[in-house]
This record gives structure tokens, C-alpha cells and sequence, in this order.
């Protein structure tokens, strides 16, 4: 694979495994998971800790909200938005959660999500419809998806009059769609709903234009794809809802505006929020462009390669893919929940394969993902270690 990249740097794929602390022995095909920060990341954490703990009365009334202020700074930068807007969060489900249970739900109000929204934003919008007498409206999206139309039609066909609030992936968890967001976006805005973008897994795969995108609220994590270190995630407010939105825990801050609220919600640890500019500083040294050139390429390789061998099919056209993409496993797996997950903790344990497999529509399928770190010999040997369970 050919991209633009950095000079006098390892070659991305098995030279890039020292720079991580991942099992050298393990094919790590989950990074859509649980991300998996490089050891310079962690190191910079480590290195907050100590300054924190050598004097913490010091860290936290001096340092502590301004630093999380320069992160969110550097943060809206990156994602073309102005820190006034940004709120620093552990994860993505809190910055859900703190848009859905601070939203006023009347009876017959409706929330709508898809069948592919992430179980626990789901969970969460079925809490806040019970407690309101709202309803959930879950849309079907088309999966094998090839087609960005057939995903707008399917969105178009679940919005109404009673829609108050639409709760929209970027990228799908369980199926790893790629949206089209910004056409979902002027077509729920047209609808007369206000827009919340669950954009887990978008930071550090696609371009985000926060400002540009025209959503109410949006959410990600970036330790996943942007290489942060775990507890850090994001929630941008658009400046007519930035007044309304307010974090989970209501403390000191409260009533002084978005960062005041969401930056100090009593003692925590914030390190990895404040890993962030060393992933930042790590993307940039290796190319921002090569690193998402080189994931996508590689899962589209990859993915192609495992469906020709198994004579199955993928999960999304190439205009729908990004750094994770589905394979349908052989129709001779038991197609069953409980058979997915018997048969993936089966690839790790014997096979040293880590990859996620999900029951969907009466098939299995392996969910790849592609990190710098990886190369096409990982999706060969999952190949090997399926095909020998046939």
C-alpha cells in the first residue's frame, strides 16, 4: 500500500506492534472495540498522574480545568469547532446520556433511533421514554447496505410531526455503516426534529466538520480510532442548545455555562482526556491521511479477500465503509447468538484471533477492524482458523 506518510518512520502494519503494548502473539482484529493506545499515549498519561499525585491540592485547584480547557481547545481544532462548545466526557454513552435525560419529553413525544443504534444509547432512550411517556421509534436500515439512498428512504419513512428528537449513528456498531450523516441531518433538521449524532467511532476514521454538519449535539470517543487513551470522549453543543445541556452530575459549575459544567463534576480521573494531545501529536507525525488511507484500504483488502474464500458476501459498499467493515461467515455456523460468541472466544483462546462476531439477520458475521498495527497476514490467519472449524 502506497500513501503519503512521514519520513524515517516504522512501516505501518507488524513494524508499528512495538509502538503499542498489544500481545505481539495475537492477531488484534477489535480495535473498534476498546481502541489501543501506543505507548507514548499511555506514557503521557502516566506522566499527568505523577505530576497530580506529587502535589494533588495543587493539580487540581491550579491545573486541572485549565488543562482540560487547552485538551478541548486542541480537540475543537481538530474536529473544526470552537472549545466553547466542546465538553470533555469519559465516553460517548455519557455524552448520550447527558443530551437525553436533560431533553423535556412530553406524552406522545417520540425519539427516534435505528435497529442498528448501539444497545446502550438504546437502553438510554427507552429509560427517557418511560419516565416521560415518550415513545421509541426504531427505524430498520438496510444491512447488507449498498446503497446510501435506501438508507435515507429508510430514515425518511420513520421521522414525523412527533419526532422531537432523532438519535443518529455516523458509524454503526454492530454493522459498521459508514452513514451518510450529513444528508440524515438536513432531512430529520427538515422534519422538524432536533439532532443528536452518536459518532463513536468517527474520530480519527472520517473527516468531522462540526460546525458545517448543522446537528444540535454530537458525541465521540477518542479512544478508539483517534488513539487517546480510554476515558476520553467528547460532547460538542451547537450554541442554541449549549444553555440547556448539562452534564449528569450537577455540581459546582452548574449554571456557569457548558466547559464550567462538564469540566469539574467532582473528583475524577481525567487522564485519559488528558492523553490527548500526545494522539493528537502521534497521528500527526504519521500523517492523518495515511493513517485513515492505509485502515480503510486494508479492511476493503481484507474484507474482500475472506468473502471470496468463504463464498459469502460484505456488510457495505465501499462508499459505506471506513476502518471496520462485515464479512458473513459460511451459512454451516449455527446462527445464533450464543453460537457467535461461543465460536469468538473460541478464535481467541485456541487461535489467538480477536475479532467481534454477531448474529444479524439469521447469519454470522465478523465485524474486521484496521489499525496501523495490522496487516493482511492477521485476516489470513482468520481465514485458516475458520475455515478449519468447517
Amino acid at each position: 500500500m502506497s500513501v503519503s506518510r512521514g519520513e524515517n518512520l516504522p512501516a505501518f502494519g507488524r513494524a508499528m506492534r512495538p509502538l503499542f503494548l498489544l500481545d505481539p502473539e495475537v492477531a488484534y482484529l477489535n480495535h473498534g472495540a476498546y481502541g489501543a493506545p501506543p505507548v507514548e499515549v499511555i506514557e503521557a498519561a502516566d506522566a499527568v498522574r505523577r505530576r497530580m499525585e506529587r502535589e494533588p491540592s495543587a493539580f487540581m485547584v491550579r491545573e486541572y480545568q485549565p488543562g482540560l480547557r487547552r485538551v478541548a481547545a486542541e480537540l475543537a481544532t481538530f474536529l473544526n469547532g470552537r472549545a466553547a462548545n466542546v465538553a470533555l466526557v469519559e465516553n460517548a454513552t455519557m455524552g448520550v446520556n447527558a443530551v437525553l435525560r436533560g431533553f423535556e419529553f412530553a406524552p406522545g413525544d417520540e425519539i427516534l433511533v435505528t435497529d442498528q443504534t448501539y444497545r446502550a444509547v438504546r437502553h438510554a432512550a427507552q429509560y427517557v421514554a418511560a419516565r416521560s411517556g415518550a415513545r421509541v421509534v426504531v427505524v430498520k436500515l438496510p444491512f447488507p447496505a449498498h446503497a446510501t439512498d435506501a438508507v435515507l428512504d429508510a430514515l425518511a419513512a420513520g421521522l414525523g410531526p412527533r419526532t422531537r428528537l432523532a438519535v443518529l449513528d455516523h458509524i454503526t456498531s454492530p454493522t459498521a455503516l459508514l452513514l451518510p450523516i450529513a444528508a440524515m441531518v438536513r432531512m430529520a433538521k427538515a422534519a422538524g426534529a432536533l439532532v443528536l449524532v452518536d459518532g463513536a467511532h468517527a474520530p480519527g476514521m472520517v473527516d468531522i466538520d462540526l460546525e458545517a454538519l448543522g446537528a444540535d449535539w454530537y458525541t465521540g470517543n477518542c479512544h478508539k480510532w483517534l488513539l487517546a487513551a480510554k476515558g476520553a470522549g467528547f460532547l460538542w453543543a451547537a450554541d442554541h442548545v449549549r444553555d440547556r445541556t448539562h452534564p449528569l452530575a450537577i455540581s459546582h459549575g452548574y449554571g456557569q455555562g457548558l466547559a464550567a459544567e462538564f469540566d469539574w463534576v467532582g473528583t475524577r480521573d481525567a487522564l485519559g482526556q488528558f492523553s490527548l494531545p500526545a494522539a493528537l501529536a502521534f497521528r500527526e507525525r504519521f500523517g492523518e491521511a495515511a493513517i485513515r488511507a492505509y485502515n480503510h484500504e486494508l479492511v476493503m483488502r481484507a474484507s474482500e479477500m475472506l468473502a471470496a474464500a468463504w463464498g459469502t458476501a460484505v456488510g457495505a459498499a465501499e462508499a459505506l465503509t471506513g476502518s471496520m467493515r462485515c464479512v458473513r461467515l459460511p451459512d454451516a455456523f449455527e446462527a445464533t447468538d450464543d453460537a457467535a460468541q461461543a465460536l469468538r472466544w473460541r478464535l481467541a483462546d485456541e487461535d489467538k484471533v480477536q475479532v467481534p462476531i454477531r448474529c444479524l439477520d439469521g447469519a454470522l458475521w465478523v465485524r474486521l477492524s484496521a489499525q496501523v498495527y495490522n496487516e493482511i497476514g492477521d485476516y489470513e490467519r482468520l481465514r485458516q482458523a475458520v475455515s478449519a472449524r468447517l
